[in-house]
Parts: structure tokens; C-alpha cells; sequence
């Protein structure tokens, strides 16, 4: 590739960062002499690129000609996504300012308010690349409307998946401890290695949450508008106690339009980083949060406090009071009982071998002047019947869904794995030519699914078929909710969850 390709998309790249701001008019030079220094260039010519406007959505187009050009210069270890990733990262941070000067610039704006300071902060995040804005728009995204309203389903394109390769040499490499995991503040400014993301391009906000050091940022895959985690400054595990509550409420008076929930503190029914203590929140209102309740109550010595049982697969308790410190007490006392309760009518067990097994999902919002926090009663007890969960998907729903159910799932947002595009793709042909789906290994398993709601579609075609598998894999994943709720949307259901209710 020619020299003058390296140079034009140099200038492009400095260039894109003058228009996002990104990079100053008095860092234009000092920005391409930094690339030109990646690139391993002591050279330099001007071109008919240099100076040029550049549109925020040639990015993409800007860095793979960049690396293709340093894949052909052999600067990559290997031409594909990891190094490719690690590479870019590298070169988009020659266009950024210091960590410090993020934050003051959030500090400054935030003493306007929150919503400019976390607008300016989203946008750096994407500008910067942080947020791949271009991976980001191949997920897909649609609703389905159930009996607990519209619930939201998406198929996740934008993490890459890790070639053979990639994953080869990452079982090869020799164990780093450092960064301890990937929410780390020590992650900032890493340059990231084969089995470990590249974050260069990362900058964290400092708050002081609950009297202690903990960090805000954006999520890379941005499953939601402003899809946010904030993270304790020591890698200390999640654990769900009254500290827990006291922080959901520390920062949700920072940033009253943000809600911030937390995944719950054990095995199945939590997050998939439990060594690390982090929540996520955003600018994003959920099915959950727009679900009714259907059962009030009061709780003996909290008569000041709103309290009912939400309409909603899972088991969820919503509480409001104006004072956030009441919510807090009657949070922990919710808790502290259900750690301890066990009915065994209907399948709730506090514990096993001494293995405990209750535990709550919450989530923490303001709406209007108001303090609100949802508390999801989870259980992770096993059988030999749902060896990975009783109220876990069950294995007629695992063709679609087989993975924990998260916080964000919780709320009503069905994050489903890459493979389902295919599979879908493969579906659409062997149903509209009705060919045998158990003929092909990668559907086979969605045969018998298949096989039930065919007969609900007298016509079955090409303008359709696209809208019924998308609302057929909706109805799964309203299974999926129901699956993991401890008590049931049924008669039976509701009553015990009374039971439990009276206790507290």
C-alpha cells in the first residue's frame, strides 16, 4: 500500500478529531507527529486530504484503511480482529486529552447540571471510539408486546467474537494479574494484549459514592441509551446488603435521571463479573419500570412507605417514599428476611448444605420527586431436574436463551446471543421451502419449537416470516422471565407470594 494512503488517512484521522473536538487546533501537529510515531514514520507529505472536514461517520472507513495499511506493513501480529483492536485503540488515543482534563471538563459542566455533563461524557466516549458507534449499529433490536407490556429483545452483534486463533494464542500467553479484571481503574490507559481489550481510548469519571473512591463510565457495548457502570475503585465481589442501597441512592442523587440497579450477589441469578462490586444505570426507561403494580401493601413500621407487588414475570417488590434513607431501612429488612425464608410449599429454600440460595436484584430510580427502588426476589436453588436453576431459562427455552438472567434482563431487555442471526436466517429458508430443520445441526435444536407455533400461520410468507420469528422468539424470552421468577403470575403463585409478604 502506498505511502501516500498512510498519509492521507493520518490526516483524516487528526482531522476527525479537530471536528469532534476531540483534539485541539493547537494539538493539530503535535496529534499527526503521534501517529506518524505509531506508524514508525520519520516522514511526512501534505496531500489533498490534509485539512480537509471529516464526517464523525467515516471512522470506521478512516481505521481500516489505517490498518490494513499497518497489516501490510507488518505491524500487526496477526491480521485479525483482536490485533486489529488492540492496534486502533492505540492510534485513536494519540487524539485524546489526559484522563484529568476529562474530568475537570465533566466537574465544569456538571456544575450546569448532570444531563450536560453525562451528554458531553456519552458523546467523548463514542467519539473517542470507546463506544463503537459502527458495531453498535449492527445489533438488532425489536419489541414484542406481552401481558406485562412491550418487552424488548436484542440479538448482540457488537462484542467481536474471538477467532481460533485469538483464543489459542490467549491460552498460550503467560497469566497476568494486572489489571485484576476488566472494571478496574487500572484498566484506564492499558494497552491491552490478546486476552485482555486494549483501553487507551478509556477515561474514567471519579465520584465518591456511599464515603468511598468509585469510578463512572460508559459500557462499551451500550446495550441502552447511555448504558453507564459504575465501579468500586477497589476490586473488592459484589454483595448485597445495606451499603448496596445506600450507593444505588448515592448516585442517583448525583444523577437523578439516571436509575442504577445492581446484578445480585450469587451464582445463576448474578451478573457475569461477581469478583468486581459494579452497577449499571443509565438514561433508559424499561418494561419494568413502566409495569403497574398490581398488590399494595404496608409494611408494620413503614407506613410512611408505598410498598406493592409489581405486574411482572419476575418476583418484584417496588417500593417509593420521597425520603431515599426510609427506602434504604426497609430495603435491608426486605432483605435480611429473605435471606432467611424458606417455604417450602413453593419451592423457596434459604439455603441447602449450607449453601444459601435468596438474594435481591435492585434497582434504584427518581421519578418526579420521588425515590423508587424495585427489589426482584431471586433463588438459585438446582435439582436434577434444572441442573443450571430452578428459576433459570429451562431447557425448552435454551435453543434461544440459555444464559444467566442479569440485571438488565431483569428489567425487561433480552440481550440474545450473535448466533441467533444465522439461525434465524436458516430458519426463514428451511420453513419457507419446508425443508427438514433437523437435518441441519446448527437449527436442529429449534425443531420442536418450531414445530408448535407453525400451526398458528395459515400463510406463511416471504413479507411475513420475518415479523413471526421475531415475535416467536419474543414469547421465548417472556418464558425465560417466568422461568426465573420464584413466585408465579398465577393464583398459587401470588398467594405464596403473600406468605412471604406478611412476614416482613
Amino acid at each position: 500500500m502506498e505511502k501516500t494512503v498512510l498519509y492521507e488517512n493520518i490526516d483524516r484521522l487528526v482531522q476527525y478529531g479537530l471536528t469532534t473536538g476531540l483534539t485541539s487546533k493547537e494539538e493539530e501537529i503535535y496529534t499527526r507527529n503521534q501517529l506518524l510515531e505509531v506508524f514508525g514514520e520519520e516522514d511526512y507529505q501534505e496531500n489533498d486530504k490534509t485539512g480537509k472536514a471529516v464526517k464523525t461517520e467515516e471512522l470506521e472507513d478512516i481505521l481500516k484503511n489505517l490498518l490494513d495499511y499497518a497489516a501490510e506493513a507488518g505491524l500487526l501480529k496477526e491480521n485479525s480482529t483482536v490485533y486489529r483492536d488492540l492496534f486502533d485503540t492505540r492510534l485513536m488515543n494519540c487524539l485524546l486529552p489526559r484522563p484529568s482534563e476529562v474530568s475537570r471538563n465533566f466537574r465544569e459542566l456538571y456544575r450546569k447540571s448532570p444531563e450536560e455533563a453525562t451528554n458531553y461524557y456519552y458523546k467523548f466516549a463514542q467519539d473517542s471510539d470507546y463506544i463503537r458507534r459502527y458495531r453498535i449499529a449492527r445489533d438488532i433490536r425489536w419489541a414484542v408486546p406481552s401481558v406485562y407490556g412491550d418487552i424488548d429483545i436484542s440479538i448482540n452483534l457488537s462484542k467481536p467474537e474471538k477467532d481460533p486463533k485469538a483464543i489459542a494464542a490467549a491460552k498460550r500467553m503467560k497469566q497476568s494479574s494486572y489489571p485484576k479484571c476488566q472494571l478496574c481503574k487500572e484498566n484506564m490507559g492499558y494497552a491491552g494484549r490478546v486476552n485482555h481489550p486494549a483501553r487507551q481510548n478509556h477515561r474514567i469519571i471519579p465520584l465518591k459514592i456511599n464515603q468511598a473512591d468509585w469510578f463512572f463510565q460508559y459500557s462499551p457495548y451500550v446495550y441502552y441509551n447511555e448504558h453507564c457502570i459504575v465501579f468500586c475503585g477497589e476490586h473488592v465481589p459484589m454483595k448485597i446488603e445495606r451499603a448496596t442501597f445506600v450507593k444505588l441512592f448515592d448516585f442517583i442523587k448525583l444523577f437523578p435521571h439516571y436509575f442504577l440497579g445492581s446484578n445480585a450477589d450469587l451464582p445463576i441469578v448474578g451478573g457475569s463479573i461477581l469478583t468486581h462490586d459494579h452497577y449499571q444505570g443509565g438514561n433508559n426507561t424499561f418494561a419494568m419500570a413502566k409495569a403497574p403494580v398490581e398488590q399494595t401493601f404496608t409494611v408494620p413500621g413503614y407506613e410512611d412507605v408505598e410498598a406493592g407487588i409489581v405486574k411482572w414475570p419476575l418476583s418484584v417488590i417496588r417500593i417509593r417514599c420521597k425520603d431515599e434513607t426510609r427506602l434504604i431501612d426497609l430495603a435491608e429488612h426486605i432483605l435480611n428476611k429473605w435471606r432467611g425464608y424458606t417455604d417450602e410449599e413453593a419451592f423457596v429454600f434459604a439455603e441447602t448444605d449450607g449453601e444459601p440460595h435468596n438474594t435481591i436484584t435492585p434497582i434504584a430510580r427518581k421519578v418526579g420527586d420521588t425515590f423508587e427502588l424495585d427489589l426482584a426476589l431471586r433463588n438459585n436453588i438446582t435439582t436434577e431436574e434444572y441442573p443450571l436453576g430452578v428459576y433459570h431459562p429451562h431447557q425448552d427455552c435454551h435453543h434461544i436463551k440459555k444464559e444467566n438472567i442479569g440485571l438488565i434482563e431483569v428489567m425487561g431487555l433480552a440481550i440474545l446471543p450473535a448466533r441467533l442471526k444465522k439461525e434465524m436466517e436458516l430458519l426463514k429458508d428451511y420453513i419457507l421451502n419446508q425443508k427438514d430443520i433437523r437435518s441441519n445441526a446448527d437449527i436442529e435444536k429449534h425443531a420442536d419449537w418450531v414445530e408448535t407455533f407453525l400451526p398458528e400461520y395459515t400463510d406463511l410468507n416471504e413479507d411475513n416470516i420475518d415479523e413471526i420469528l421475531k415475535k416467536e422468539v419474543g414469547k421465548v424470552f417472556v418464558r425465560v422471565l417466568e422461568d426465573a421468577g420464584v413466585y408465579k403470575c398465577t393464583p398459587e403463585g401470588r398467594e405464596a407470594f403473600g406468605r412471604f409478604i406478611k412476614t416482613l
